[in-house]
């Protein structure tokens, strides 16, 4: 049984850590246009209006070095506030011109990099925690049911439960990525810390833990959806090799029906996540909005609170604004973390039972 979870574990860990690297521009243009606040009208309005304030301020000075500073001053204020309302309607056309937009303004595909590291270790660390707890609760709902068949309000359960046995560890993780990817001033991991630790206190580290209250269902739904349909596929599997084989088989023929294909396991994986994606994102958003655009608010609006507020200013576009990258970037994270899973899984089963196997006949042969 331990060496069972250990293959959960350590095949999700490496699963989960390459899909985070491999994908990560998309998970960087994903929470960069979640954070984005509603634009104004017209991306030149408020530049005009502060550019009005600044002649009417110049005319009303008599002091002409003042002058120079405050017009200096004024026009730099006016330029980022141009290049931020662009990247604020740039977020409500879509991925590839908030991309363009960046890779334009801030020097390349180096942006789409910042914090890959600290998304890494959070996706492995997230994963193997999460697998760990879920394959534990699993098992021991086994030993109590008496029953190895998990029904699906079962399933959501559990994975629920183990999705918040791994946030005091991960949300720091995930605030301090969050901080780093929608930091205009290219900090490092460890002065946001710092910044987070100095403003906020520990707390700091858990903006935004109230929309995991419906966000746990996220990786339960997806896991839930996964599994549930896993189990049909091997069963249909294995009823077909039985009749095919007439019923002898081997050991290796057990562990690859334990088992799905690369293909299968990366399509299942999609359908999986664009469920739970849907059903949960307008909390996502929610919640990177509360870490970023609200991280420094003295008052900060709940959860449903900032839901109706999208809702009313961007209707249901408003609910899924960064929708997106999200999707491709989870959609195609999931597919390959499970993808890798599944594949990692059978090695070390296979390793497990070979180890097993030959434990059996050092047995006999002393017996002998």
């Amino acid at each position: 049984m331990p060496e069972r979870v250990a293959s959960e574990v350590l095949s999700a860990m490496v699963g989960g850590m390459f899909s985070a690297s491999a994908l990560y521009p998309l998970e960087v243009l994903k929470t960069r246009m979640q954070a984005e606040a509603k634009p104004s009208s017209n991306p030149q309005e408020e530049t005009v209006t502060n550019e009005t304030s600044s002649t009417a301020s110049n005319n009303a000075s008599n002091n002409g070095d003042n002058n120079n500073d405050e017009t200096e001053s004024n026009s730099t204020t006016n330029e980022k506030q141009t290049l931020k309302n662009q990247y604020t309607h740039a977020a409500t056309e879509g991925m590839s011109s908030y991309a363009s937009l960046m890779y334009q303004h801030e020097g390349g595909i180096a942006p789409f990099y910042a914090g890959v590291g600290t998304s890494a270790v959070q996706s492995a660390t997230e994963k193997a925690l999460y697998f760990f707890a879920y394959t534990f609760l699993k098992n021991g709902y086994v030993n109590l049911t008496g029953s190895s068949n998990i029904g699906t309000i079962s399933n959501l359960i559990l994975g629920c439960m183990a999705e918040w046995t791994h946030l005091p560890v991960t949300l720091p993780i995930d605030c301090v990525t969050t901080a780093i990817q929608t930091d205009d001033k290219n900090r490092g991991a460890f002065v946001l810390l710092g910044n987070i630790l100095s403003e906020k206190g520990i707390g700091g580290f858990y903006k935004g833990i109230q929309a995991y209250t419906v966000l746990c269902l996220k990786p339960a739904i997806q896991y839930t959806v996964y599994e549930q349909v896993k189990k049909i596929v091997l069963a249909t599997r294995r009823v077909n090799r039985a009749a095919a084989a007439g019923g002898g088989r081997s050991s290796a023929i057990v562990v690859e029906d334990e088992s799905l294909g690369a293909a299968e396991a990366f399509l299942l994986g999609m359908v999986a996540r664009v469920v739970a994606t849907m059903l949960t994102y307008p909390y996502l958003r929610a919640k990177v909005m509360l870490q970023s655009t609200y991280g420094n608010a003295k008052v900060k609006p709940t959860i449903p609170q900032m839901i109706s507020e999208q809702f009313s200013e961007g209707g249901v576009w408003g609910l899924y604004q960064g929708i997106g990258p999200e999707l491709t970037r989870g959609v195609f994270s999931a597919a390959l973390m499970m993808m890798v899973k599944e594949r990692i899984g059978v090695m070390v089963r296979a390793l497990i039972d070979g180890r097993e196997e030959q434990q059996k006949q050092l047995i006999n042969n002393r017996g002998r």
